[in-house]
């Protein structure tokens, strides 16, 4: 059985052969969140300028499952020519600034865990998270998809980072509009699950879209209103990229057990790259703003 690296470049050689002169197929590994690297293929026509990765670890499981070289590789070349037929991209509008700004937003990521990403990216810090901004693309078969801007976007662009914020923090409250629902209220959405009275008043924070909903920290005023309502300051737990719990900060529980409590989910029912932070956040009530607990705070 052949290694991944051997694996990935026989993929790439039969896919070649499969294709034709007229393509190029092409492994390239891809940084993603948290640290975490993915190997793609790229298969490109000639005078594309882009094409979808088709990512290669399930492939390869694939494999060892038994599947042949061969099947996979006539998987792949199905599933980029479905992918192509269903939208094909031209990128040349994203040269303009003036084109892409309405679709600019922006998410929150793990700063520790991403120090190698956020070389080449623009960010802000924002406590133990990092403030970064993506293109939400259009295309609906694409699905959720987004492109990463990067620090050589802004130069194409000729804009300074902060012009890039302001303008993600307009399209975020936008089109991103916040939504803080309970959990019972999230459970029976997602599933119909109904769930009773709980002596713990729970609540989800994310945005409409739910994705990257961590980021509506930054600028949902619904926050406020809750610990208003509640009449209490706010715990705030990270739940993933895309949400965060809060809940009141009444002392019946240690920050302590929170802390193991976020700590058990992400390292159980989180995704790697998915992890948001393994720190507790409070809203400050009476200053009106989220604060990290540090790990010696009781």
């Amino acid at each position: 059985m052949m290694e991944f690296i051997e694996f990935t470049d026989r993929i790439a050689e039969l896919l070649q052969q499969k294709m034709g002169d007229g393509y190029t197929a092409t492994v390239t590994k891809v940084l993603k969140n948290n640290d975490v690297t993915l190997t793609g293929i790229v298969i490109m026509e000639k005078n594309d300028s882009v094409s979808p990765t088709i990512y290669l670890e399930e492939q390869y499981r694939q494999y060892q499952d038994g599947d042949s070289v061969e099947k996979i590789v006539e998987e792949i070349a199905a599933l980029y020519e479905h992918q192509t037929r269903s939208v094909k991209l031209d990128m040349d509008f994203f040269r303009d600034y003036v084109l892409v700004k309405e679709r600019i937003c922006h998410k929150v990521i793990n700063y520790e865990k991403n120090r190698k990403l956020l070389q080449d990216v623009p960010y802000f810090r924002w406590h133990d998270l990092a403030v970064v901004f993506y293109y939400a693309m259009r295309e609906k078969a694409l699905g959720k998809a987004s492109i990463l801007i990067h620090n050589s976007h802004l130069d194409m662009w000729g804009q300074q980072a902060e012009e890039v914020y302001r303008t993600a923090r307009r399209n975020m409250k936008e089109h991103m509009p916040d939504i803080l629902v309970s959990m019972q209220e999230l459970l029976k959405e997602l599933a119909g699950i109904q769930m009773g009275e709980s002596s713990t008043a729970l609540y989800v924070l994310t945005n409409k879209e739910k994705v990257f909903g961590a980021s509506a920290m930054l600028y949902s005023e619904k926050i406020k209103e809750l610990a208003d309502r509640l009449g209490s300051d706010l715990l705030i737990l990270p739940s993933s990229v895309h949400e965060v719990l809060l809940l009141p900060d009444d002392g019946i529980q240690s920050y302590d057990f929170y802390r193991r409590m976020v700590n058990e989910v992400n390292m159980t029912q989180v995704d790697l790259e998915e992890i948001l932070s393994f720190n507790l956040y409070r809203y400050d009530r009476e200053k009106e703003e989220i604060e990290m607990i540090e790990e010696t705070a009781v």
